[in-house]
């Protein structure tokens, strides 16, 4: 033997997302990447006295899943500090969390939900009331972001933030107010978001060390739900590069459990041209290395083309000098070959920006350039054909999942059964990838989009899509996996269980291909390997996990269970898993005289929301 494995993953359902061997039971790696699949004679010969070999106990293996667009930068920043509601099902539930982590965080500190959560999740179908969130909290700030369509704040949040009645609103947004002109605490995007970007950005910030430890949480979290690549979108406040500091300096240290390829997004209106100017001049497409690399230019290209996708809001016109805003930055982004993406939610603006590529391309040919448009809920097929013909692609996000009852409450049902035409887009011909757009909008769980792209429902329980719009599962998992590298510029890299690509792969706790459709959203990963190392383990193969220190600070609610809430995963953690917190009390104090068939009721009944993972 020529070359022997360092790791052996056998006795395992491998989908290896490679159409000449689609199938496996077992892989070898030696170093980062995949040396042999197929049968398990043929790869356990690669076994040595130090090969270190893995039981899959008959799971399903799948390649790590990508997220084409997520903003993973910004939220690893604050990950410590947010109290997570994604996936939480009733607002009893959510609000005794809220009330919990009220009574742990101290002043002058705010306790803040950011996105990532819908209040047609809730069985209560309804967001808390101002009354509530001042009941619970009246002396601690709290700020709920929900969605990019409002957030509330308490009184509290209202006087750290220094909003009164001689606050003006800012254009296209509002400060509600009361009889007396006084701020209520409800601000309102009317479309515009920056309001509410600006609100929370008002908030305490962790120190530096903090930053770090959060986005190594934000990234093990990640890596618990299967995730082992990500490109990044930039974001508002998110300044190059101070912002990256912390995630070029997990680099340096070689302690980023996920590959992060990174876009550049415009940080102040009217300067667009001088930020793409300077970083194509200071900077090189792709220059890093297989874990971190500058990946081009966006989501934001130019302010101008901003179309907010709050569906509770008309559709907002874009300026008439969107075209020559958007033209002035292409072309130097298209002389320097830097690819380049657009967050476009309308038809109407999808076009426009069209016609500013065609009239590019015909001085300098875009070629080769792996640009593309984000988001596209209501692009039409003549756009979709446009993209095609210019060798771009479209990278498509589970918005709907979260948005789809205001979309229909504004435009009908008929015109949401295609937003966006996913099916439609594969039969052009154009590259698509699948992301979530996490962390303030939709959740970064990719199985709650899987679940969106096979069963076309939003999480409130409503079906938008026919079935000529929804994906099976093969092709859903291709999007979030091989298909997703184009969109990095890395085919053939990664992305597939295939001998030669990085060694990137996740055991999961149920099949993806198999479990009903209800049930794609409570997968999670039981080991998750990233350059054929083990970043995550659980479960079976819980003496495997390389653990992390607790969050800091040590009264984030990271500490305390706040996750993507799973139901299943949440029962079985409860079985398996002692609690470092108060549930431990509870356990050695009721767990006797106590049946746990229920561990979600029974917590529960005592006030504990730790079983919200």
């Amino acid at each position: 033997m020529s070359q022997y494995a360092d790791l052996i993953v056998r006795n395992a359902k491998v989908a290896t997302v490679d159409k000449g061997k689609p199938l496996a039971q077992a892989f070898a790696a030696a170093g980062n990447k995949f040396i042999a699949v197929g049968g398990e004679g043929e790869v356990m010969r690669f076994a040595a006295p130090s090969t270190q070999i893995i039981d899959a106990h008959g799971r399903r293996v799948i390649p790590g899943l990508i997220d084409s667009h997520i903003h993973v930068i910004r939220g690893g920043l604050n990950y410590n500090l947010e109290l997570r509601w994604d996936g939480v099902p009733s607002l009893a539930d959510a609000m005794r969390m809220l009330k919990e982590q009220v009574a742990r965080t101290p002043a002058p500190q705010w306790v803040r939900v950011v996105g990532g959560f819908t209040e047609q999740q809730f069985a209560e179908k309804r967001l808390p009331t101002l009354e509530e969130l001042n009941a619970v909290a009246p002396d601690t700030p709290v700020f709920i972001l929900h969605l990019y369509d409002r957030a509330l704040l308490n009184r509290a949040a209202l006087r750290a933030a220094g909003y009164t009645k001689d606050t003006p609103d800012p254009p296209a947004s509002e400060i509600q107010r009361d009889a007396n002109g006084e701020p209520t605490g409800l601000l309102l995007a009317k479309p515009n978001a920056l309001l509410l970007y600006s609100a929370l950005a008002k908030g305490p910030k962790l120190p530096y060390e903090y930053q770090v430890n959060s986005t190594r949480h934000y990234m093990r979290e990640l890596n618990r739900l299967g995730i082992t690549s990500v490109v990044d979108a930039g974001g508002g406040f998110q300044n190059y590069p101070d912002d990256y500091k912390v995630i070029a300096d997990l680099h340096t240290r070689n302690e980023l459990t996920l590959r992060i390829a990174y876009n550049l997004f415009t940080q102040k209106p009217t300067e667009e041209v001088a930020d793409f100017t300077r970083w194509t001049g200071n900077n090189t497409y792709q220059q890093g290395d297989d874990f971190y690399k500058l990946n081009g230019a966006g989501e934001m290209l130019v302010f101008s083309a901003a179309d907010f996708e709050d569906f509770r809001q008309p559709r907002p016109d874009m300026p008439t000098h969107m075209e020559s805003d958007l033209e002035a930055v292409v072309r130097i982004l298209a002389a320097k070959k830097w690819p380049w993406r657009l967050h476009a939610t309308y038809d109407e603006t999808i076009a426009r920006a069209l016609d500013v590529f065609e009239n590019v391309n015909k001085d300098i040919p875009l070629s080769g350039i792996h640009w593309f448009f984000d988001h596209a809920e209501t692009i039409s097929d003549r756009n979709i054909e446009r993209i095609t013909k210019l060798g771009g692609g479209i990278a498509v996000q589970h918005r709907m999942m979260y948005q789809g009852e205001f979309f229909v409450g504004r435009y009908g049902a008929e015109k949401a059964e295609r937003t966006p035409p996913v099916k439609r887009m594969l039969e052009l011909g154009v590259p698509v990838g699948a992301g979530t757009d996490a962390t303030r909008v939709a959740s970064y769980d990719p199985w709650t989009s899987l679940a969106w792209l096979v069963t076309g429902r939003t999480i409130g329980g409503l079906t938008l899509y026919p079935q000529r719009n929804r994906l099976d599962r093969d092709t859903a998992l291709d999007l979030y996996t091989r298909a997703n590298t184009w969109f990095s510029n890395e085919q053939g890299l990664k992305g597939q269980i295939k001998e030669g690509q990085l060694a990137d792969f996740a055991i999961l706790s149920a099949d993806f291909f198999s479990v009903p459709e209800d049930d794609i959203r409570n997968i999670v990963s039981l080991l998750t390997v990233v350059d054929g190392k083990i970043v995550y383990a659980d479960s079976d193969f819980k003496s495997l996990d390389p653990g992390l220190p607790p969050a800091m600070p040590d009264w984030s609610p990271v500490n305390f269970g706040s996750k993507y809430w799973k139901s299943d995963a949440a029962q079985k953690a409860h079985r398996a898993m002692p609690q470092a917190h108060a549930c431990t009390l509870h356990r050695q104090a009721h767990a006797p005289a106590t049946n746990l068939a229920d561990p979600q009721s029974f917590w529960g009944a005592l006030g504990c929301s730790c079983w919200a993972f």
